[in-house]
């Protein structure tokens, strides 16, 4: 199973626990930060036992302003976790238990509840610029309080080994021993052999929609990455004829490894207000390729807090369908 915009992994994660032999990609180095921790999931005592031995230095600062975002002891304290991830890095002494600790605190930095390390703010997917969250601040009269990092991240961590079998734990295990997790082009993915992929599962960038780069700029930072380098490899154009045209060469890539008979699952959606219907571009760029089109699956939506949260109402604004569209290639 392959996914050439893993994102933060949400699709690869679900097919190793069915057993799937995967390979995951995505352009921005940050995915595997979220990806591979969790094919290799820790025990909470572990994790525990870690946390504790990591030291903070509550003089430690940001190189920029975070006082928006964190109470002086917290900002410090993700300070100190940086700092000490960066140095177990450097000496080659980073483990999957730092990896596992980094992801779950990566996943912590800002969001809109008391389960983050932030003040109020939008979700975790979404990290505003420090001028917004200013405005967010004076909006709602609020003061970044104070978090315990280490206590967040343990009960995060909780959260997320709980649900997770025996079975399942080595099922995962099995699976990261054979995993390929790429950061290339979904267009040039050569590390990845012809004909080897049965099903692919992929959400691209959609058409100006997401500012993919500014929305990772908080966790770029966090875990040593230059968020404005891969910013510029991120393709969100805003033409659809550019669009389409990388859409193109992404297809004639997914037919090259994509063995006979083997299945391509791409969702897209409608935008700018319902105006362009993203399935009724990817069905001709998927043919030309040399798949076939078995069938366009099309999902409405209820909009969740997220939306909420930006203003946007169910059916009126953004996008309101999932449309996967199904493609196979055929057999010789």
């Amino acid at each position: 199973m392959y996914d050439p915009f893993a994102g933060r992994g949400t699709t690869p994660i679900t097919a190793g626990l069915m057993n799937r032999h995967i390979i995951a990609n995505d352009i921005n180095p940050l995915s595997e930060v979220f990806i591979r921790p969790r094919l290799s999931p820790p025990e909470q005592s572990d994790v525990l036992a870690r946390l504790s031995e990591i030291p903070y230095d509550l003089s430690l600062r940001a190189e920029f302003d975070l006082s928006m975002f964190y109470d002086p002891q917290t900002e410090a304290e993700i300070c100190s976790l940086r700092s000490y991830f960066m140095q177990r890095k450097g000496s080659g002494e980073f483990d999957s238990l730092d990896a596992w600790i980094r992801m779950v605190a990566t996943t912590r930095l800002s969001g809109h509840s008391s389960g983050f390390f932030s003040v109020y703010t939008l979700p975790p997917n979404q990290a505003v610029l420090p001028l917004r969250q200013i405005i967010i601040n004076k909006k709602r009269e609020q003061v970044p309080p104070y978090r315990n990092t280490k206590e967040l991240i343990a009960k995060k961590s909780k959260q997320l080994l709980s649900g997770l079998s025996k079975q399942e734990r080595e099922i995962l295990y099995q699976v990261e021993e054979k995993a390929q997790i790429l950061c290339a082009d979904a267009r040039n993915t050569y590390q990845i052999l012809p004909a080897c992929v049965d099903l692919t599962v992929t959400s691209p960038p959609f058409l100006d929609v997401v500012a993919y780069n500014t929305d990772n700029w908080l966790r770029c930072w966090f875990c040593g990455i230059d968020a404005e380098a891969v910013g510029k490899q991120i393709t969100v154009p805003s033409d659809l004829g550019r669009w389409s045209s990388i859409m193109s060469d992404v297809f004639l890539e997914l037919f090259r490894i994509t063995r006979p008979g083997g299945f391509v699952a791409f969702e897209v959606g409608e935008v700018r207000g319902g105006e362009i219907r993203l399935d009724e571009v990817v069905v001709p760029l998927g043919i030309a390729a040399g798949f076939v089109c078995e069938g366009i699956v099309i999902h409405t939506q209820t909009f969740t807090k997220t939306a909420h949260i930006w203003g946007v109402s169910n059916m009126i604004g953004g996008t309101n369908t999932n449309r996967i569209v199904v493609f196979q290639k055929p057999v010789p």
